[in-house]
């Protein structure tokens, strides 16, 4: 496995595992029909950075680091993973947000903040207080899941 920074002739290849995980609705905020050229704004020019995770010379899953809040919050970042779904369960999404805390820390960020993990998402909510985050907030039915309705969002946090 490889992690390295995104180039803008990766996204081809991320576009379709973004275009599954967004259409799915069940774990981004990201309309359900976005657009490719939507996605590639949001996922590749927005961020500070974006990276890919490459097995066997196959890119498999992908996340983009970005500061939180300007001015006096610019020392905290943000990051959303996705994994193919071929490629769920052998440990990218850790691989992942272990590398991301580490390019924050070389970035200059002193924290790092997820600000809606949907409740249901409890595969990545378990991943994410393994790896040192906590709860901080919870947003009483932020998150309209496409099969439970409404449901808690959480903000998860890491002093890194």
């Amino acid at each position: 496995m490889v992690i390295r920074q995104a180039e803008d002739s990766d996204f081809p290849v991320i576009w379709p595992i973004f275009q599954q995980i967004a259409a799915a609705g069940d774990t981004y905020a990201y309309r359900r029909d976005i657009s490719e050229q939507e996605a590639q704004r949001i996922w590749m020019q927005l961020p500070a950075r974006t990276f890919v995770v490459e097995s066997n010379k196959q890119i498999v899953g992908t996340y983009y680091l970005k500061t939180n809040q300007a001015g006096p919050g610019a020392h905290v970042c943000n990051c959303g993973y996705m994994v193919a779904e071929s490629a769920r369960g052998g440990g990218l999404a850790t691989a992942m947000c272990e590398h991301s805390q580490q390019i924050a820390i070389e970035l200059g960020y002193q924290a790092m903040q997820f600000n809606f993990v949907a409740s249901t998402n409890t595969g990545a909510i378990r991943l994410w207080e393994k790896l040192g985050f906590e709860t901080v907030g919870r947003l009483p039915e932020a998150f309209n899941h496409p099969a439970e309705g409404y449901v808690d969002a959480l903000v998860m946090y890491k002093w890194l």
